[in-house]
């Protein structure tokens, strides 16, 4: 009897081991690409290597999850197939478009020429259906990357994949063999219908809203005071606390490596090697916490750049991050690695094994957490009514310095204890009268200086629906006397050392941004010569998202950065949602704190409420993209063009 591998071409084995979630490891084949040392890859997609690759777009029937769909495939597979470069080379990517609709193909987090980084309307002009385009680009990095379509609404579509490229010298760390796990969230609507249904009604696809008895749980936990309080400041704010994700399980199918959580991916491993794990989150809209239990996870590179090793037990990825983690299973058993989504509406999963056919136990499911106060930092201007009794504990390096015109009255009450080093110089003729049971305990580090005349009276009933426009222009941050922070400063209002909003640092060790160095300084440490801030803005009910209260359309020009300058972006979130921000062309060096050792990424996640802020090294001329990650809320108009001259 002829073998399999006789009568059938290695493209059709690398189908049906993607139907079956099997690796093609397990098939007998070596990938062409594997190094002699017997490092390799186990992705269910196939892959496609050297320095002239071409990738045919096409809309083709296939099963996700057991169901017929019809996403768009890349060579016959969705997602698509792991690209792998070499740094070094000079790379050839062909793209040949199928469809009946121009795409695109963009090179996620690589540095490369404008004209190739594939966005039409602002370097290129797309490719038309028959056509086809070819990326010429020298590759002058390493790390894990990923690439997805930049045209409409496609990469919920999945067109998207993985892409890999392997340092010219030895990495800073070891492994034996390596696995790549793509997370992505399907849905069977078609995204316009999804974009719609956002639109109709704010919460369309949240199931998980807030019951009698999560009332009655809160009333025995916080009183019925309290609780009241905060059930009247959402419901005057036309939202609900439980506003987390905008697109939820209710209609997503979490993925991993395009395979449902029953299909069970397994990557494969021999007791005692150390894999390195190239975790990647191209999904459309889904945030992800990542475990796997019973091992601990060293986490080694950030968004394809290396950092100093941190051992954790969890990590959150925002959309378009990907980190890189080393684990050492030495025991002849399976472990499940779970993914699950931030809104808790539920999770991709696969395995990582001896053998095929071995499974372990997938962890208890975390109950949806619900916005606090933290998420309110952001929102100067709103109507704080009904907010007796709050806790702003967690408020602390809040700025409010330049805050004129506002009045405190009715503010009585107030407890300021435990407000070290706040400066209230210059609050002449405030009345904190009335402010009833306020608790301000643990705001270390607000500056309230220059506030003159406050007035909060007349803030009942005030409506949160319709924050579009919003003027934020005298909410600067707080900088020392002589001028801008020192360069490498963690930026007032940031909060990196909290993981995020449903997670417990006291359960497990779980990465945040504060853990992040660099492996060694980047080239460039000058400090920056200006700082350019940017407000994060949005309407949840009317579903606008913008920059500045701006959406793309309604914007005179580009973001000017100068050829060769070094500057400070600072982004302050005026929303309730995180949002991933992601900047085309350039690294953007996160300002945690770690001095000359800030790490790079090409994507930061900023937090409801939060300032997060970045050094910039001008050095890419041309016209480049600039948006929120997530999918739809870029679509709705987060986006905006950076043009360095």
């Amino acid at each position: 009897m002829a073998s399999p591998t006789s009568t059938l071409s290695r493209r059709q084995l690398l189908k049906i081991a993607s139907a079956l979630g099997l690796s093609t490891a397990a098939l007998g084949l070596r990938p062409a690409w594997a190094n002699p040392s017997g490092i390799n890859n186990v992705y269910p997609h196939g892959a496609v290597q050297g320095r002239d690759i071409s990738l045919a777009v096409r809309r083709e029937s296939l099963p996700i999850a057991g169901r017929k769909a019809r996403p768009i495939t890349l060579n016959g597979t969705s997602p698509g197939p792991l690209i792998r470069l070499r740094e070094g080379d000079d790379a050839s990517l062909k793209v040949v478009n199928l469809l009946d609709e121009d795409t695109s193909i963009h090179w996620h987090g690589l540095i490369l020429p404008p004209e190739m980084d594939g966005v039409p309307g602002i370097s290129f002009a797309g490719i038309a259906p028959g056509q086809n385009f070819t990326a010429r680009f020298p590759v002058n990095q390493n790390g894990t990357y990923w690439y997805h379509s930049h045209s409409g609404l496609q990469e919920q579509l999945g067109h998207a994949g993985p892409m890999i490229i392997d340092a010219a010298q030895p990495e800073p760390f070891s492994y034996d063999r390596e696995h790549v796990l793509l997370l992505t969230d399907w849905t069977f609507e078609e995204p316009e219908t999804v974009f719609r249904n956002l639109k109709v009604a704010e919460g369309y696809y949240n199931y998980q809203e807030r019951t009698i008895a999560d009332f009655f749980d809160d009333v025995a936990k916080n009183g019925l005071g309290d609780t009241l309080a905060q059930r009247s400041m959402w419901e005057q704010m036309r939202m609900s606390s439980r506003d987390i994700a905008d697109v939820t399980g209710s209609t997503y199918t979490y993925l991993l490596n395009g395979h449902a959580s029953r299909d069970n991916w397994t990557g494969l491993f021999k007791p005692g090697e150390k894999l390195r794990l190239r975790v990647i989150n191209g999904s459309a809209m889904s945030y992800f916490d990542v475990r796997i239990p019973g091992l601990k996870m060293t986490v080694v590179a950030a968004d394809g750049q290396p950092v100093q090793p941190v051992p954790v037990d969890e990590f959150r990825i925002a959309v378009a991050e990907t980190y890189d983690v080393l684990v050492e299973p030495d025991v002849n058993r399976a472990y499940t690695i779970f993914a699950e989504a931030m809104d808790r509406s539920g999770y991709a999963r696969g395995t990582l094994a001896p053998r095929l056919g071995m499974v372990a136990p997938i962890p208890e499911r975390r109950r949806i957490a619900d916005r606090g106060m933290e998420a309110m930092a952001g929102h100067g201007g709103m109507d704080h009514s009904a907010m007796t009794d709050m806790d702003d504990s967690d408020m602390s390096g809040m700025d409010h310095s330049n805050m004129q015109g506002m009045d405190h009255s009715n503010m009585q009450g107030m407890d300021h204890s435990n407000m070290q080093g706040m400066d209230h110089s210059n609050m002449q003729g405030m009345d904190h009268s009335n402010m009833q049971g306020m608790d301000h305990s643990s705001m270390q580090g607000i500056d309230h200086s220059n506030m003159q005349g406050m007035d909060h009276s007349s803030m009942q009933g005030m409506d949160h629906s319709n924050m579009q426009g919003m003027d934020h222009s005298n909410m600067q941050s707080a900088t020392p006397a002589g001028g801008l922070l020192s360069a490498g400063t963690a930026q007032p209002g940031s909060r990196y050392d909290q993981p995020g909003i449903g997670i417990d640092p006291q359960e497990r060790h779980v990465l945040t941004y504060s853990d992040l160095k660099a492996y060694s300084p980047w080239p460039d440490q000058r400090s920056p010569g200006r700082e350019l801030e940017l407000q994060l803005t949005g309407n949840m009910e009317r579903y606008m998202w913008s920059f500045d209260g701006e959406k793309f359309s309604e914007v005179d020009g580009p973001i000017l950065f100068e050829h060769g300058e070094r500057l400070r972006l600072i982004f302050f979130n005026t929303t309730m949602m995180e949002h991933p921000i992601h900047l085309h062309g350039m690294w953007m060096e996160l300002e945690n704190g770690a001095g000359e050792l800030i790490p790079r990424k090409h994507t930061l996640n900023v937090k409801p409420g939060e300032r997060v802020s970045a050094l910039v090294s001008a050095d890419a001329p041309g016209s480049w993209a600039f948006h929120c990650h997530l999918l739809y809320h870029m679509d709705a108009g987060m986006f905006r063009v950076v043009k360095v001259a």
